[in-house]
């Protein structure tokens, strides 16, 4: 309740302009208000989960890998078939194809994807992303077919006692 005084006309014209100018909790909160505050978290949610990378088949983007430690094997030489790759798992669980060019030689290469790092699966002499078609060479780790414009990244191995070992 505002209380007005007869004899201080200037005093009741301040109170009135204030009680105009005062805004309340409610009045402030509309439901366009709170529908664009939903949105906006939403939106920076959304933007959030696809910012995320890691390397798996979620499109994250092209990851650099550590070098794996030496001498661990990835696969037994004969388990590869002369000019194909097989998919292995590196020391640190990241996914690797090793290929074998000839019958005495071997090749590895990471097999997250340049493009936007899907994990790409070998067939036969090629790798292929499942995630927007690129192709790369599975015994040179090199871009075939795009979207991908550079090569796998090259992992260093070396056969062993018939085991194709890390470097």
């Amino acid at each position: 309740m505002i209380r007005r005084f007869k004899f201080l006309p200037a005093l009741n014209r301040a109170v009135g302009t204030a009680r105009v100018g005062i805004m309340t909790l409610e009045s402030m909160i509309t439901r366009r208000t709170v529908l664009a505050a939903g949105a906006a978290g939403a939106g920076v949610t959304v933007l959030a989960a696809c910012s995320s990378s890691g390397g798996n088949n979620s499109g994250g983007g092209a990851t650099q890998t550590s070098p794996p430690a030496a001498g661990h094997p990835l696969a037994k030489l004969d388990d590869v078939p002369v000019g194909q790759a097989k998919a292995v798992k590196l020391p640190d669980g990241s996914p690797a194809v090793v290929a074998r060019p000839t019958a005495s030689t071997a090749a590895c290469f990471s097999a997250i994807c340049t493009h936007q790092g899907c994990t790409v699966a070998p067939h036969g002499n090629k790798l292929d992303c499942p995630c927007h078609g690129s192709q790369f060479n599975a015994l040179t780790g090199a871009v075939l077919q795009g979207p991908a414009t550079a090569p796998l990244e090259k992992i260093g191995v070396q056969v062993s006692g018939g085991e194709i070992v890390t470097t």
